[in-house]
């Protein structure tokens, strides 16, 4: 049995990649999950205009009527940008919704897997998920982190959710291995804001010295990704001390009313939204604009070398 029975690549996807032209993968579950409708069709639009300014193609990935979808049609990007019945997939529920044919969105780890089976290099994402606050106790730790232990696609973000548990995301990425490069920093960012009190294990001083540390890696047969730790420009960040206080008041409100599980960070970031009274929000679409850009160059620094 091959992959290709579930896997549907774009054509344009499918003709870049076999001619060494860059690609970038994307989630959807910031579509689906991370906006309203239609506001979500604009920033859906404008992202892959962004990826497409800087020479690269565009790949959002999801999962539709028991297909595998790297690349999305217009009626398709329509589908999970209204959400109605779509649900949020992470690789524990990759061959449940495959074999269901149930309509699901991307998460980290998920877009990681879509993006590898087809061939996809870099991945560009707003933060990743890691350990959650408490995570020492009640063990919620994204499955992101051990996607990047085992899949070797380079993820760009800007650094891990300020709601999660920095440092011993930090700790548990070393522990599996995985690289953390800042693009042109030595701090490790906290998605809205720059700077998390932490650093990254290297600093990379351009896309170009990215891609020559990946192509590396690759090259050894290392299993597992490369994080890029790309801040927040620095126009559109916010301040770390008044971001936490915003958190912890989301945090208390979560715990109230006994969230839970995956539906944790879709809660947070819509409290965040709320309290902030819109401005994470607009912090959040430009952050993700600016780690498309820094993927698109990177992946095109790859092609130049692999």
């Amino acid at each position: 049995m091959s992959i290709k029975q579930y896997l549907d690549v774009l054509p344009e996807i499918q003709r870049a990649l076999e001619t060494n032209k860059p690609v970038v993968a994307l989630e959807s579950t910031i579509l689906s999950h991370g906006m309203p409708y239609p506001e979500n069709v604009g920033f859906a639009a404008e992202v892959e205009k962004v990826v497409r300014a800087e020479g690269a193609v565009p790949a959002t990935t999801a999962l539709i009527g028991g297909r595998i979808k790297v690349g999305l049609s217009p009626a398709e990007l329509e589908i999970m940008c209204r959400a109605e019945n779509v649900g949020k997939v992470s690789r524990r529920d990759m061959a449940t919704y495959l074999a269901m044919r149930k309509n699901g969105a991307t998460t980290v780890a998920t877009t990681m897997i879509c993006a590898a089976m087809a061939g996809v290099k870099v991945f560009a994402t707003g933060g990743i998920g890691g350990v959650h606050r408490g995570g020492e106790v009640t063990m919620d730790v994204s499955a992101d982190l051990q996607e990047l232990k085992q899949t070797p696609v380079a993820v760009v973000c800007a650094g891990a959710k300020q709601i999660l548990d920095i440092g011993r995301t930090l700790e548990y990425l070393e522990t599996m291995g995985v690289p953390v490069l800042g693009n042109g920093t030595i701090d490790f960012p906290a998605f809205y804001c720059r700077k998390s009190g932490f650093g990254v294990d290297y600093a990379a001083k351009d896309e170009a010295e990215i891609a020559a540390i990946i192509n590396t890696k690759r090259a050894l047969g290392l299993e597992g990704g490369v994080l890029i730790a790309n801040p927040i420009p620095e126009e559109y960040a916010l301040d770390f001390d008044e971001m936490e206080r915003v958190i912890n008041a989301a945090l208390a409100e979560a715990d109230e009313k006994g969230v839970r599980g995956k539906e944790i960070t879709p809660f947070l970031l819509a409290k965040i939204k709320q309290i902030t009274k819109g401005v994470s929000f607009a912090s959040n679409v430009q952050l993700a604009y600016h780690n498309a850009r820094v993927a698109a160059k990177i992946a095109a620094e790859l092609c130049k070398i692999s």
